[in-house]
């Protein structure tokens, strides 16, 4: 099964047109023809199965046969990760996460992060393209970059982590994971944190959390915080 996004496609769409990358890569790639069926979902949810029509390969048309709503998690995790200096790893995380199974990110900018810009658009597509990899009907919610104290002037449900590297009263993630519960979770840059912004964290009801005995990078964290989540929803 491959599966194919537009943000477009709604309850009540009955016929679909295809961009020309995708038509081309449908009919000259898949060698898909009339009849043939296809597989797409608009991020939301919701699984269209369509049965090709006009195999164009400028405009491709396919017609709706099916549509479901694929089960929704019961619980949600965010991830607040500071950009790394090198872009790619971030993306490496974006991807990855999006995988593993994350609904929300938001790159936030601490007193230590080297980046301070982000590209928006590269990254929806990084995401789009794991989504569609992953075989998940739910595309991750990406937020714009914003400086860590306004993230924090916001309001959060579910439970609150930290993972820093300060040597202080630190819980372990997976022991202070519970099940079925909303969770977010900060990942700060290279640097680490501040100790200001450590405290000012402690101050918003967030728990401070070590994710093993080894020093990681960003991304690394982010995934095993990400991957730690997954884990304890599954037992």
């Amino acid at each position: 099964m491959q599966l194919f996004y537009n943000p477009d496609i709604t309850e009540s769409t009955v016929q679909f047109t295809f961009p020309k990358d995708e038509s081309k890569h449908i009919v000259k790639v898949l060698r898909k023809n009339i009849g043939d069926t296809l597989h797409i979902t608009n991020g939301l949810g919701s699984l269209f199965i369509a049965e090709i029509t006009i195999p164009n390969v400028n405009k491709c048309v396919a017609t709706i046969v099916s549509k479901s709503l694929q089960p929704k998690k019961d619980y949600h995790v965010h991830l607040a990760v500071a950009p790394t200096k090198m872009n790619d790893r971030y993306e490496w995380f974006l991807e990855k996460a999006t995988e593993i199974g994350i609904d929300c990110i938001t790159p936030i900018i601490c007193d230590h992060s080297e980046r301070k810009v982000i590209k928006p658009e590269r990254f929806e597509r990084i995401l789009q393209s794991a989504m569609k990899q992953s075989l998940n009907c739910y595309l991750p919610k990406l937020n714009d970059a914003i400086p860590f104290k306004t993230f924090l002037d916001q309001d959060f449900n579910g439970d609150l982590f930290i993972a820093h590297c300060e040597e202080t009263d630190r819980k372990s993630l997976k022991q202070a994971l519970k099940p079925q519960q909303d969770i977010t979770i900060l990942i700060g840059p290279e640097g680490d944190f501040s100790t200001k912004e450590i405290e000012l964290a402690l101050q918003n009801n967030f728990i401070p959390v070590t994710l093993g005995d080894t020093r990681l990078r960003t991304e690394t964290a982010a995934i095993v915080a990400c991957h730690s989540v997954a884990f304890i929803n599954e037992l």
